[in-house]
């Protein structure tokens, strides 16, 4: 159906670091290794016995539980990478790998080509407070404390003087939105006031990279689409490297740059949203991705009729539009069904690389049944 679809997006699982440096890709901020966490009586001695690769049945029979199974990715910087499953799929398990709240049971977790498991306890203390900044599902905001308070407290932990820490405690606050509220306590605040006191929190101590498991999952529908705005906003700001929990696949498409979906345990298929919905990599992943609207994530250098650059079949005519390659049908399709004319194409130095035609459109808007 998308046949101009291929080397324009990934190839659906992550490179190996090795990989990444052949190939001249920028290396990982963040990458896991073969990462296993075996919960049960005996895990490294199952690991052992089943040549560090036990199956589903194995951990069954031995009464372990897989909750995290052979997973290698990687994280870029800058990027915001969402990791989906349903419950039980052992995404916040992995995150708590990833920043070694949880000990893997066996595999590495590489932070700028340093290999957490091999740090000590009190340096990785040090990365926690100083590298990494964490927001979960529940605020875990200090009762007793004011807001400015709440948001100063991670560097009072570091031992920063109170000027200082309230300096930049103040700076955060601006960045969501809040200086008005510095002195509220938590109980005055609404649940989306709250979610962004402990957004703050986290940036306060300036972190290298940020988790976030499930952060909007308990605030009301409206609330959570002003956030998922916030949070963009935000890192247009700051540019931080994201590894971002959601079960909501309508959120995961509107923040990710790519997205990882695991089940029981295994990582499934890493991606773009465009990937996961136009190349699944199993049955599993169709089904994941079934009710996601092809148009929200289908951009126009998939659905385009290429041409070389000076062909004249894609040199544009005076009533045409010219549209991004990245541009999803969604936000081109307007445009594109107001005109009697099709688009051209260009790339992001403004090369026309394609023409798009109305059928096209079409055909995704109502999934390969054009009116």
């Amino acid at each position: 159906m998308y046949a101009g679809y291929g080397a324009a997006l990934d190839s659906g699982v992550g490179m190996t670091l090795q990989q990444s440096a052949a190939t001249g890709a920028p290396s990982p901020k963040l990458a896991c290794r073969n990462v296993w966490k075996i919960f049960g009586p005996h895990p490294k001695r199952l690991m052992a016995r089943h040549g560090n690769a036990p199956s589903l049945a194995d951990l069954s029979a031995d009464n372990h539980v897989g909750a995290v199974r052979g997973v290698t990715l990687e994280v870029f910087q800058g990027e915001i990478f969402v990791i989906m499953g349903l419950s039980g799929s052992g995404k916040s398990t992995l995150v708590r790998c990833m920043s070694r709240l949880v000990d893997p049971t066996i595999g590495e977790i590489i932070l700028d080509d340093m290999d957490l498991s091999q740090v000590s306890e009190k340096a990785l203390i040090a990365l926690r407070r100083h590298k990494m900044g964490m927001v979960f599902q529940h605020f875990g905001l200090l009762p007793h404390r004011n807001v400015i308070d709440n948001v100063a407290f991670p560097l009072e932990v570091q031992g920063i003087g109170r000027k200082k820490r309230e300096q930049r405690a103040r700076e955060v606050l601006e960045l969501v939105s809040l200086t008005d509220r510095a002195f509220n306590m938590p109980h005055a605040l609404s649940g989306g006031e709250q979610q962004r006191v402990g957004i703050a929190r986290s940036l306060a101590v300036e972190p290298e990279i940020w988790f976030l498991d499930e952060p909007f999952s308990a605030l009301d529908p409206l609330i959570r689409n002003e956030m998922q705005e916030e949070f963009l906003r935000l890192q247009r700001l700051l540019h931080k490297t994201i590894v971002f929990i959601t079960h909501d696949f309508d959120e995961a498409i509107r923040l990710a740059d790519r997205i990882a979906i695991m089940k029981d345990g295994e990582l499934i298929q890493v991606g773009t949203p465009e990937t996961l919905v136009t190349r699944p990599a199993d049955d599993y992943v169709v089904e994941f991705t079934s009710k996601v609207p092809k148009a929200k994530v289908i951009s126009a250098r998939t659905i385009m009729e290429c041409a070389a650059p000076q062909s004249a079949s894609c040199r544009p005519g005076e009533a045409e539009n010219v549209i991004h390659c990245e541009q999803t049908v969604e936000s081109l399709a307007p445009c594109l069904l107001a005109s009697d004319q099709g688009c051209v194409v260009v790339d992001d130095d403004g090369n026309v690389i394609g023409r798009l035609h109305r059928e096209s459109v079409l055909d995704v808007l109502f999934d390969g049944e054009t009116p």
